[in-house]
């Protein structure tokens, strides 16, 4: 069960996994991650750790769920749990209760269906970061080495794998980062020249997901 919430500058999504759809769907179980998610908007830990150990009704959130555990007789874990802050923040969670984005601005009152249309672009698109500045170096090189070879692969002469490489390194940017890629709505606009449109800046997305992609 995937939940998020944002208010007043702050925003979480956390996960609470089980192994069968029977249990993700009880009433119970989803209250439970409710719970554990209205503790967290509460007191805002900073990591996982943190939030397990913080306390519902005299109960560290670590026993509870071991607890519930033994009462359905299934395993369950708290996954995840990421957080933003900003100006300005939303969450979006997919129908389901599978899916969860959470989005900041650096603006304070962002229009609501603006910073809404982003946190579901993050949801559908699946950015690996927010701009081409946060991709990790090493999904970067792993992208120029694919290209390099790819491009050997078509017979491209050796001293113009790199620049092909480089190339292809701008289209991923393109279809991978949040603000580069063409935005759901109007694929002729960026999400960047959205935002700009609306006054908005995005500084910062989560997005948590139990579907295997």
């Amino acid at each position: 069960c995937v939940l998020a919430d944002a208010k007043d500058g702050f925003a979480a999504v956390l996960a609470l996994k089980c192994e069968t759809d029977f249990v993700a769907k009880n009433a119970d179980f989803i209250a439970l991650t409710q719970s554990i998610l209205d503790v967290a908007m509460a007191q805002k830990p900073a990591s996982m750790d943190e939030l397990k150990a913080l306390e519902i009704d005299g109960r560290s959130i670590e026993n509870l769920v071991t607890d519930r555990s033994g009462i359905t007789g299934e395993k369950m874990e708290l996954d995840y749990y990421e957080f933003v802050k900003g100006g300005s923040v939303v969450s979006y969670i997919h129908p389901g209760n599978k899916l969860a984005t959470i989005v900041a601005f650096a603006e304070e009152g962002v229009d609501t269906q603006v910073a809404r249309d982003i946190a579901m672009q993050a949801a559908a698109m699946n950015p690996v970061s927010l701009d081409r500045t946060s991709v990790p170096q090493k999904v970067i090189d792993t992208e120029l080495e694919v290209g390099r070879e790819k491009a050997r692969q078509e017979g491209k002469p050796e001293n113009m794998l790199d620049k092909i490489a480089e190339g292809r390194l701008n289209k991923f940017f393109q279809e991978s980062t949040l603000l580069e890629q063409a935005f759901i709505k109007d694929s002729k606009v960026s999400v960047t020249n959205y935002l700009k449109s609306n006054n908005a800046t995005a500084t910062d997305f989560k997005r948590v997901t139990l579907n295997q992609e």
